[in-house]
């Protein structure tokens, strides 16, 4: 179901991502971030000049790769485009994710490691949703290519599954939970 019909309105921004994750041959993922801002209206930036509709005030884009573990095994982020020039020192900084597991606590890792001055607002945003891109690029990759039972988001018989209570759908009192993970269930026994 769409949203309802606005009320009289004119654009003035507009954000869009692009996440993508693929399967590399040598059996590590690439999970892929872009960020693109443009503004509706033609706009002097003090450091840019005149900025038109197709300028992108933000352009930036971040490569993570990783092993089947989630362990973030190389970082590329580059800044295309950006309002000050400064921006462009930030990219190097994500090199500090190397290392980094995705997993629980990952939005406190990255404030950790790229918080503040030494990070990107933007760039360090879409981090955080990259995680769930690699969730579901493994997921969708386990299917794919065999490697069941070897990724990280893979659940070990016997042990509390990953995605219990991670939302509405998998709250372990909840139908689904019931169906898939019965030994994990806490509702009503019916």
């Amino acid at each position: 179901m769409p949203l309802s019909e606005p009320a009289p309105r004119k654009p003035l921004h507009t954000r869009k991502y692009d996440m993508r994750g693929y399967i590399r041959e040598d059996g590590l993922w690439d999970i892929e971030g872009h960020i693109r801002d443009t503004k509706a209206y033609t706009y002097q930036n003090k450091y840019r000049g005149e900025m038109t509709p197709d300028d992108a005030i933000h352009d930036m884009s971040i490569r993570l790769t990783i092993d089947d573990d989630f362990v973030i095994q190389a970082v590329e982020a580059v800044t295309d485009g950006s309002p000050y020039l400064v921006c462009t020192e930030v990219p190097p900084n994500f090199q500090r994710m190397v290392g980094a597991q995705i997993g629980p606590g990952w939005r406190k890792t990255i404030r950790e490691r790229l918080g503040g001055v030494h990070g990107c607002t933007h760039m360090v945003e879409m981090l955080g949703a990259m995680a769930t891109v690699a969730y579901q690029t493994a997921y969708s990759g386990s299917a794919q290519t065999g490697k069941k039972g070897q990724t990280a988001v893979n659940d070990k018989p016997g042990r509390r599954p990953r995605l219990l209570n991670s939302c509405h759908a998998y709250r372990d009192d909840g139908e689904i939970v019931k169906r898939q993970y019965p030994d994990f269930y806490t509702g009503p026994k019916t």
